[in-house]
């Protein structure tokens, strides 16, 4: 391609057109050589269908991180999008405390996270549409009276949308997280040209003609005339913003921004700094940062690459993740609320117009849920340690350190009156009333590793699963076992216990090991029995009246089998059999088993029925890790936050 439009432009020039004339030229017959291309290759299939809203599911939030991660300005209103969904405010007027009109995610919306918007007119549409992309449900259109539609790609990848550029042309721009960079033009779904495809994409700027690629792992690409170039030297290969302007493009890293001209790096700005967003304000460049506020880089000639942060009406500053404009107005959307900034160069004033809604929990990525003794829902994340939520007042006490971060499991010990939390960076004994760290073990202590998965009380002591085998604590000690010593595998991710019989159920990497106390009675795995997969992610114990205890096995990718005590798989129903089962999400109650999958929500077992049942609608994702119960009511975490409900609700 790159030789044929060469071979044109040469002819062009030859006969005396303009340089300016080429230009056109090679951007026309770019998009059509583009569009010839995809039209060769297969469709993608996707449905484009309305979203209705889902009444009487029985679902209700619970205590929201309504922290705003995008926003953006359409049709005379502020859109600011969060884990709770889609906070609509009346522009006019606005108040800095002001009650937003709310589309809920698995409610209004569907089960997934919106991670950027943008305001477009696609093709064969009579007006602009609101272009919202989402984590895991692909592209949702809302026009100006909040009329919903779905583009859903049928591929799972192809759904994961990280960025999207509407072009001039009418057609839209989709990056993904795995499946590369797509083109929709109002009728078809395809790959935007082969080089792209697989490619994990995070940002994009630009048109058609001079489209600017931001990657995870490839850095910056270029695709200009029909070509693809590289561009090398940016600080880091992960590229979180692209924003272009007169002194040419810039470039936001974990190491520094790069600004390109012609194609190349011409410098570094704010080295070492993790710029996450930029935003451009006449010659001065914003850039939003992790951790580190606001920087104002002045673009002049002498200025210096690394100016002191911004002040954001705060002693450090609220963290800022997205710039976008209003009219000509620069707005910073972030856990604060909405800022605009007073045009002043690089010594610019800001001022926080809208406020936030007030939120209890620090992360919404919820990682593990449980009851305290005295009532508090303890919520671990896989980012932001614990919070130790109060119902009542949804007030939170937040517990962070080196070693509560990574939460995998939280259980009660009525024994030690504590809440027992495993972490990537040991096994945490707590306070359970007051909330403060009792003890620490890790491997210094005995444990046979840091990292601890889950947690099991047995009759001798207590179980720990690890990456590396199984550590007891008992009153001798701490004692250890692994594969040499029988384990079907090292790396155990769930426990299961009879206090009273001392069997205890291990989930590993290569299967289930059954034990008696400290040690093997058998393996149970692919090669010996009707177990669909090898991969073991949770186990639940069910106690049958005046029967032997029945066992249910969550897998990586083979659903959820059951077990008797003996190891044999029955013939129960398997409610999913190619359903991922998280780590450690399944929970019983006295009605219930409960079970949550990575992309594909809950299932529920009744008891009584003997049946399994799926359940979606109403989830704030599809991604389920975690269950509590209390008093009745049932608390399911997710990717994307917590929801509850009457257990009585449920089928």
């Amino acid at each position: 391609m790159r030789k044929v439009v060469a071979g044109i432009a040469a002819v062009l020039l030859l006969a005396g057109l303009g340089a300016t004339c080429v230009v056109i030229f090679r951007i026309d017959h770019s998009l059509k050589a583009l569009r010839n291309q995809v039209a060769g290759e297969g469709n993608l299939a996707f449905t484009l269908a309305p979203v209705s809203a889902i009444t009487n599911a029985g679902f209700e939030p619970l205590a929201p991180a309504n922290s705003f991660t995008t926003g953006a300005s359409f049709n005379g209103k502020l859109y600011l999008a969060g884990p709770g969904g889609l906070a609509i405010y009346p522009q006019p007027g606005l108040q800095l405390n002001a009650q937003p009109h709310w589309l809920r995610t698995g409610l209004d919306l569907p089960p997934a996270l919106i991670v950027a918007l943008s305001v477009g007119r696609l093709r064969g549409a009579a007006s602009p549409s609101l272009l919202a992309a989402t984590q895991a449900e692909g592209l949702l259109l809302i026009d100006a009276a909040q009329n919903i539609q779905q583009l859903r790609p049928a591929d799972a990848d192809a759904r994961d949308i990280t960025a999207i550029l509407p072009l001039a042309s009418g057609d839209l721009l989709l990056g993904t997280r795995r499946a590369g960079l797509l083109l929709y033009d109002g009728k078809t779904l395809q790959l935007f040209q082969p080089g792209f495809a697989g490619l994990a994409i995070t940002a994009l700027a630009g048109d058609i003609g001079d489209l600017w690629i931001g990657t995870r792992t490839r850095g910056l690409l270029h695709w200009h005339a029909g070509q693809l170039d590289a561009i090398d030297g940016l600080p880091d290969a992960q590229v979180n913003d692209i924003t272009l302007g007169p002194a040419g493009v810039f470039v936001a890293t974990p190491l520094g921004v790069a600004q390109i001209t012609d194609s190349h790096l011409a410098r570094v700005l704010a080295p070492g700094l993790f710029a996450q967003a930029l935003a451009l304000d006449g010659t001065t460049l914003l850039i939003a940062t992790i951790d580190q506020g606001v920087h104002a880089v002045s673009l002049t000639a002498h200025a210096s690459p690394l100016a002191p942060p911004e002040d954001l009406s705060g002693e450090d500053g609220p963290e800022v993740a997205r710039f976008f404009r209003d009219s000509s107005t620069l707005l910073a959307v972030g856990d604060a609320g909405v800022m605009r900034r007073d045009s002043g160069g690089a010594n610019g004033l800001w001022q926080t117009i809208l406020s936030a809604p007030l939120q209890s929990l620090t992360s919404s990525n919820i990682a593990a849920l449980s009851f305290a003794p005295n009532g508090h829902l303890w919520v671990g994340t896989f980012d932001r340690g614990i919070d130790a939520l109060d119902l009542q007042t949804h007030r939170a006490r937040h517990i962070e350190d080196e070693h509560v971060f990574c939460i995998n499991r939280i259980v009660p010990d009525s024994a030690r009156h504590t809440m027992d939390v495993a972490t990537a960076n040991g096994l945490v004994l707590f306070d359970s009333d007051r909330a403060t760290p009792r003890q620490v073990l890790t491997r210094r202590d005995g444990l046979i590793s840091d990292q601890i998965t889950d947690i099991a009380f047995t009759r001798s002591g207590t179980a720990l699963a690890t990456p590396a085998g199984l550590t007891f604590l008992t009153a001798s000690g701490a004692q250890s076992l692994y594969a040499f010593q029988g384990l079907a595998n090292n790396h155990v991710y769930a426990l299961d216990a009879e206090p009273d019989s001392g069997r205890v159920f291990a989930g590993t990497l290569g299967g289930v090991s059954i034990l008696n106390d400290q040690a093997v009675l058998q393996n149970v795995t692919l090669k010996n029995s009707n177990l669909k997969r090898n991969w073991i992610t949770a186990i639940a114990r069910m106690p049958q009246a005046g029967e032997p205890d029945l066992w249910l096995v969550g897998t990586y990718g083979g659903g959820i089998v059951q077990m008797d005590a003996a190891g044999r798989v029955t013939t129960g129903e398997n409610p999913a059999p190619s359903a991922v089962i998280n780590p450690n999400a399944m929970l019983r109650t006295a009605q219930h088993v409960f079970a949550g999958t990575l992309d594909d929500g809950m299932l529920v077992y009744n008891l009584s029925s003997h049946r399994w049942t799926h359940i979606v609608a109403g989830l704030p994702s599809r991604n389920v890790t975690a269950f509590a119960e209390r008093d009745g009511e049932l608390y399911i975490g997710t990717e994307n936050g917590i929801v509850h409900i009457a257990e009585a609700r449920l089928p």
